[in-house]
């Protein structure tokens, strides 16, 4: 069922249509099968980046959709409802587009940026390794200067990276490595996905999502041009935390999507399954249940439309974010369960989606920062809090 929405202006509510046009066409006939299946959906990030959904949060002048944050969320939302896979790897497309939006210098910006706006490039966001997840400041990737074939500087990379979504398909990825020792030796790097010295990982074997690959990536001794570095030497955790607001957003709307793809499920089956001469959503145990499910959806949008809007406006939305994130993913968790409780023996088969959508809503709760480091950047916006 779709979402009644708020939106900002026409063109967005005609966005939105698109959207829905687009994702009803081309994922929602195609998840089960690609998910199933575990393969790649050749092509189909090509056709988002064609209708202009991979750059919508992004000013036009680099080929962007000048879109508000509010309104890209959205977007997002509605892909997720079809094809969480999808959505979340256009997720992780725009944080790694973030970067080199706004640290980037302007030749480097109208260099690259078009195309990774555009669609022509998909990006991959790679911060996390093997001992270095929530604990950004750990990581121990290393970028070295030196010089390439023609003599011109350069950097080394060396080591290891972990949990790349798109791993191994994306044209560039957003690559953190230690530059220096300490918390202030980690520097940023827009580094080709095709580099010699770059190799990757079997794709993992996931839970969920399992149609868009992650994989750890290894860099022995790769060599990038110094032209790579976005920011200077030493930002890179500020870059990474900076994208890292953005991309909790993110996820949230994609859990947010996700939830509301199973509580229409739930619906749908409730107004067509009979028990002792009603339909089972006229019985008030179950009716309750998805009165409940409903209003936690509802709940996770308005609080992830909050922190969008905040960020419009140019306020402050760390601590909003990492709400949005905890309660966006929580609920779906929570929903996504309860929709297989509904369908009662059904829901636990692979022949309806809530099954997968409970697998896949997991995952939500852990990356861009569990949700037990939500709470922490929570509790420390408060404890910061002055008294009033």
């Amino acid at each position: 069922m779709d979402v009644d929405r708020l939106l900002p202006t026409p063109e967005a509510a005609d966005l939105i249509a698109l959207t829905r046009e687009i994702a009803d066409k081309e994922l929602a006939p195609r998840a089960d099968e690609h998910e199933a299946a575990e393969t790649y959906p050749e092509g189909l990030f090509a056709t988002l980046g064609e209708a202009g959904l991979l750059g919508l949060a992004y000013p036009e002048e680099y080929g962007g959709g000048g879109q508000p944050y509010e309104v890209y969320l959205q977007v997002l939302e509605e892909l997720a409802a079809r094809w969480a896979a999808v959505a979340v790897a256009t997720s992780v497309h725009t944080l790694a587009c973030h970067p080199l939006h706004a640290f980037g210098t302007a030749e480097q910006k109208e260099r690259w940026l078009p195309a990774m706006l555009e669609g022509r490039e998909i990006g991959g966001y790679s911060l996390s390794e093997p001992q270095a997840g929530s604990d950004a400041a750990a990581l121990a990737c290393k970028a070295e200067r030196t010089e390439d074939a023609e003599g011109r500087p350069a950097y080394r990379l060396t080591g290891n990276k972990a949990w790349i979504t798109h791993g191994g398909k994306a044209g560039f990825y957003a690559l953190f490595a230690r530059t220096a020792p300490g918390s202030h030796g980690i520097s940023c790097f827009l580094a080709p996905g095709e580099t010699e010295g770059l190799s990757f990982g079997k794709p993992e074997r996931k839970m969920g999502l399992q149609a868009v690959p992650t994989t750890s990536a290894h860099w022995d001794g790769a060599v990038i041009g110094a032209d790579r570095l976005i920011g200077a030497e030493g930002q890179g955790l500020q870059i990474a935390f900076s994208a890292l607001d953005n991309g909790r957003l993110g996820i949230a709307a994609c859990a947010t999507g996700l939830a509301q793809a199973a509580l229409s499920a739930a619906v749908a089956y409730a107004n067509e399954r009979t028990t002792f001469g009603r339909k089972i959503i006229d019985h008030q145990g179950l009716g309750f249940l998805l009165a409940d499910m409903a209003a936690a959806v509802d709940a996770a949008r308005a609080t992830y439309l909050d922190a969008a809007r905040r960020r419009d406006l140019g306020r402050p939305f760390s601590r909003q974010a990492s709400a949005a994130k905890l309660i966006a993913t929580d609920t779906a968790m929570k929903v996504t369960t309860d929709a297989v409780q509904v369908l009662g023996g059904y829901g636990y088969t692979r022949d309806f989606p809530v099954e997968r959508y409970m697998r896949e809503a997991k995952i939500m709760q852990i990356f861009e920062g569990t949700n037990q480091i939500q709470r922490l950047v929570i509790s420390r916006g408060l404890s910061a809090a002055p008294a009033k």
